[in-house]
């Protein structure tokens, strides 16, 4: 076998070696990239069953933040404010403040005309949170209150604790409601759940879903390239041999 045969085998075999290899990583990238071009993005996120926010009613009766902080310390040790926004709370216009409470996040809710410290969401509020945020009143199948998600669970990095009120029928998705942030968190439903696995499938991110930059995504990334690369270079010495050949048959 000459040189350019020997050539050629080599490019072969490795292009066969890194198409068994990575080939079932390439199909579920396609398959992912199916769902996600052609999955309209408003519905996975729940936005479809979603109310439109009542618009915030501000008073000029409103008591000073600078009270609301006064009486919060009183009850923890506050050494850092991360944020203040106003919400509405079943129907109430209230103050939202996140802070460190010593080495802990928290957040806390004040009535905006009272300035009365309000405690987090009971299971009963926090249902009636839920079905004032849906366009459609669904019938309520479970309620659960969670204290901690793992890495892989749907409500992962999001305020807690926090209630997962889920929807039956038309529906057909979970709302979670932080207790303590008094509003709507997410949206899950079967599309969202979806969307979320071939996401992880994505990314190659097997521990927390959403880290593109881990190293195995890279690896086959770069082995990807090698592969494409390699079939190019394949059909290029192929050409060359071809033309080899007829210009040979023709002298």
């Amino acid at each position: 076998m000459n040189r350019a045969g020997k050539i050629k085998r080599t490019i072969r075999k490795a292009h066969r070696v890194l198409g068994l290899i990575f080939g079932i990583q390439f199909l579920l990238w396609t398959l992912g990239g199916l769902y996600f071009s052609w999955t309209n993005i408003k519905e996975v996120r729940g936005e479809d069953v979603r109310q439109n926010e009542p618009p915030l009613l501000i008073d000029s009766s409103n008591v000073p933040l600078s009270t609301v902080i006064t009486r919060i310390k009183q009850h923890d040790n506050v050494k850092e404010i991360k944020s203040v926004q106003l919400v509405t709370v079943l129907d109430k216009c209230c103050y939202q403040l996140t802070y460190n409470n010593g080495a802990q996040l928290r957040t806390r809710l004040a009535d905006a005309v009272t300035g009365i410290i309000r405690e987090p969401l009971n299971e009963t509020e926090a249902v009636a949170v839920a079905l004032s945020s849906l366009k459609k009143k669904g019938t309520v199948t479970k309620v659960e209150y969670i204290t901690e998600t793992g890495t892989h669970h749907e409500y992962r990095e999001k305020p807690l604790p926090a209630f997962a009120v889920s929807f039956g029928g038309d529906v057909n998705t979970t709302v979670y409601v932080g207790a303590e942030t008094g509003i709507v968190q997410s949206f899950r439903n079967s599309r969202w759940r979806i969307f979320d696995f071939l996401w992880m499938m994505h990314t190659m991110d097997y521990t927390g879903r959403d880290n593109i930059n881990n190293w195995m995504l890279r690896i086959f990334s770069a082995a990807g390239l090698i592969a494409i690369l390699s079939g190019f270079l394949l059909y290029a010495v192929s050409i060359k041999r071809k033309f080899s050949m007829n210009k040979k048959i023709q002298l």
